[in-house]
């Protein structure tokens, strides 16, 4: 499996650099009977539908022109936006939440809470710091990445 994410990662990079796109994350998973491939694309201001179509014609082409197939079982191809609430697992997503209104879920407590939500401020690679609100007074917290369970884009109500 391994060997088609590379595989297809190779393919879709060239697809979605000629749109100003990036490769947000991509997955090939068996689910029940069927197989599928996912690839989550994004870019600055976000994604629309016909971004998604555009980048799955595409690489649905440049699959089918793969000698020998990457991938011999049938599959569906599915090309999204990773979601509002998308997770933050690499060091660029961590980047791009720079800003950001952000949830992070702890291993243990700081303070008496393990969830914070609110703007990522500042970011090194050992820390982050986030601006939340403590009822109504805005407070600062420098949390230890080691100790962020998950971390995931957020929306502000």
């Amino acid at each position: 499996m391994s060997s088609v994410v590379e595989t297809v990662t190779d393919l879709v990079t060239p697809i979605l650099q000629d749109h100003d796109f990036y490769l947000y994350d991509l997955e090939f998973v068996k689910e029940g009977k069927s197989w599928y491939l996912r690839v989550y694309i994004d870019k600055d201001g976000g994604i629309t539908l016909e971004d998604c179509a555009l980048v799955s014609d595409e690489l649905s082409e440049a699959l089918d022109n793969v000698e020998p197939d990457p991938i011999p079982q049938a599959y569906f191809l599915e090309v999204s936006s990773p979601g509002a609430e998308r997770p933050l697992k690499k060091e660029e997503d961590y980047q791009r939440a720079i800003d950001h209104y952000i949830h992070i879920s702890l291993y243990q407590q700081i303070n008496g809470q393990k969830v914070y939500e609110g703007t990522l401020t500042q970011l090194s690679n050992k820390e982050i710091t986030l601006d939340y609100l403590d009822k109504t007074r805005h407070q600062q917290i420098t949390i230890d990445r080691q100790k962020i369970a998950q971390a995931r884009l957020a929306i502000k109500f």
